[in-house]
């Protein structure tokens, strides 16, 4: 099922054109054109799903496979010293553009990327105590 106004359903499924990299009967991979370094890609199902929470687990762990196979093309063909994969899901994780998409960005030494200007995360410092709580809230 696709969404009538979704871009990425449209880009997916060959509606409107892509710098595509690979595809399959459930994903297109293109080109970013908004590229973080070269050879930025993203993963888009050809289904429509908002996000990570819609989409069903088989997908997830095809999306999982396609990622590791693309990711290590990119390795092999420009070069890159590491990959970053990232999924943005909903608003407060950064998500634009809700259909669900994997970021693969490859990263070089000299990208000029920071580690954390991808994520933009600053790591906390909890106690023990702290973490044991939020432990228990997730395994109860």
């Amino acid at each position: 099922m696709t969404h009538e106004n979704c871009l990425f359903c449209k880009i997916a499924n060959g509606t409107y054109s892509s710098k595509t990299i690979y595809e399959d009967e459930r994903f297109r991979v293109i080109l970013d054109i908004f590229p973080l370094t070269k050879g930025h890609a993203l993963i888009l199902p050809k289904e429509h799903f908002a996000n990570i929470y819609e989409l069903p687990d088989d997908w997830c762990g095809d999306a999982m496979k396609l990622a590791k196979k693309i990711s290590i093309t990119l390795k092999e063909k420009l070069g890159c010293d590491g990959i970053n994969i990232q999924s943005n899901n909903e608003i407060a994780a950064g998500q634009t553009i809700f259909h669900f998409h994997t970021h693969l960005i490859p990263r070089y030494k000299d990208d000029e990327q920071t580690q954390h200007s991808v994520i933009a995360l600053k790591p906390t410092n909890p106690t023990d105590k702290e973490l044991d709580e939020v432990l228990l809230k997730i395994i109860k």
